[in-house]
């Protein structure tokens, strides 16, 4: 029965992962911290999106375009470095509150707003994103939605922004994951879990990859706001 309670959020994970470009860790962590505790079970979210992140590179790897990735990665990553070892010592609740307004926020506004999300940010606000994505990646695993925004902002087709964003994801596991290993956070006890959480992974991100190419840019984006709003709500209210 325990692989029920793996493979079926992993399914959906990899079915919002692969229809959004990102949402498998959200989804995730509503349901590991109920038998692992928060550092682990953000460890555990990470590698299971690996499963889909994967496949996506693999279908989009056309549109992949590294100058846009390297950057904005090295800020992300040296803020979630330093993260990934405050869950012990803060507010994680206090925390979650304040990620959960500041998505709710942006979903209203990316949502009213007619030019938000079509145009590049400034280079402070772009920064903000990655320094507040690292911050959450870190403590929760969860560094998507900003970073989606971001490159949602630099893309005119979904291939490119499922290309680039995934791309980022895989280099991003393949780090955060090396740290957490080397903290003791995961260790090879974990390895069962995840793989059941991977196989549901892939079966969503397959029938993702049936509906994807049917949905127009225009759609992706309100989507993506949508689900924004809705990770928002649960950090406030659960």
């Amino acid at each position: 029965m325990t692989w029920l309670l793996v493979i079926l959020p992993g399914f959906l994970a990899g079915l919002v992962q692969g229809l959004t470009g990102f949402g498998a860790a959200i989804i995730m962590m509503i349901f590991l911290p109920q038998w692992l505790p928060m550092d682990q079970s953000a460890g555990v979210a990470g590698l299971i999106m690996f499963a889909s992140v994967i496949t996506m590179v693999i279908r989009y790897r056309q549109h992949i375009q590294l100058k846009r990735i390297m950057i904005p990665f090295i800020v992300y990553a040296s803020v979630a470095a330093w993260s990934v070892h405050l869950g012990k010592v803060l507010d994680v609740q206090l925390l979650r509150i304040l990620l959960g307004g500041l998505l709710v926020g942006l979903a209203i506004y990316f949502t009213v707003s007619k030019q938000a999300g079509t145009q590049r940010y400034p280079f402070y606000v772009a920064g903000g994103f990655m320094i507040i994505s690292g911050f959450f990646n870190g403590l929760f695993g969860i560094g998507g939605p900003l970073m989606a925004l971001y490159f949602l902002s630099l893309s005119k087709e979904t291939g490119d922004y499922i290309a680039n964003l995934q791309t980022f994801f895989l280099i991003d596991v393949v780090y955060i994951t090396s740290i957490r290993v080397a903290n003791g956070i995961l260790s090879a006890a974990d390895v069962p879990i995840v793989l059941i959480g991977m196989l549901g992974a892939i079966l969503g991100t397959v029938l993702a990859g049936r509906i994807l190419p049917r949905m127009n840019m225009h759609m992706v984006r309100r989507g993506i706001y949508t689900f924004i709003g809705l990770s928002g709500l649960y950090y406030l209210f659960f």
